[in-house]
């Protein structure tokens, strides 16, 4: 009997520690239904609105980037201002260089033209001065001359 008593004496105790867990759900069940929180469509809307306007600055930001990259590639070139400047710089001296050598050809052709004229005249004087001395080779050089392109 003592065994018994004291199983009876175990479930009275395991019994009102079940009564008082289930009070205390109880509890904690009234308190939860409670604190629920409705979802409501304004508080919705409104982090949809903040989700929107943000985003709305990303892509006013994005557009203001791609108009300056834009911008950027309407401006640039395909060869830099400095290789402009070289290349004209070469051009100026090459046409300098150009105009020099032809300049000099020239002069050096009119001066080798004024020797050629000048060895033609002392050619022509020595020819007339020995014909002035031999008159009879000037008059058979002139009939043969003459038989010549009459030949022809």
């Amino acid at each position: 009997m003592k065994k018994l008593d004291e199983i009876m004496e175990l479930m009275a105790d395991e019994m009102a520690d079940f009564k008082t867990t289930i009070l205390e759900l109880q509890l904690l069940s009234r308190q939860l239904f409670e604190l629920s929180i409705p979802i409501s469509t304004e508080a919705l809307e409104k982090n949809l609105a903040t989700f929107l306007e943000r985003q709305e600055i990303h892509s006013i930001e994005r557009d203001e980037m791609l108009k300056s990259i834009d911008k950027k590639l309407t401006n640039a070139r395909l060869i830099p201002n400095y290789l402009l400047i070289l290349f004209g710089i070469l051009g100026i001296i090459a046409l300098g260089l150009i105009g020099y050598s032809s300049y000099s050809a020239n002069a050096q052709r009119e001066e080798s033209f004024e020797v050629y004229r000048m060895i033609m005249e002392s050619q022509n004087k020595l020819y007339k001065d020995y014909f002035a001395e031999y008159p009879e080779i000037h008059e058979a050089y002139c009939k043969w001359l003459e038989s010549g392109y009459q030949g022809l």
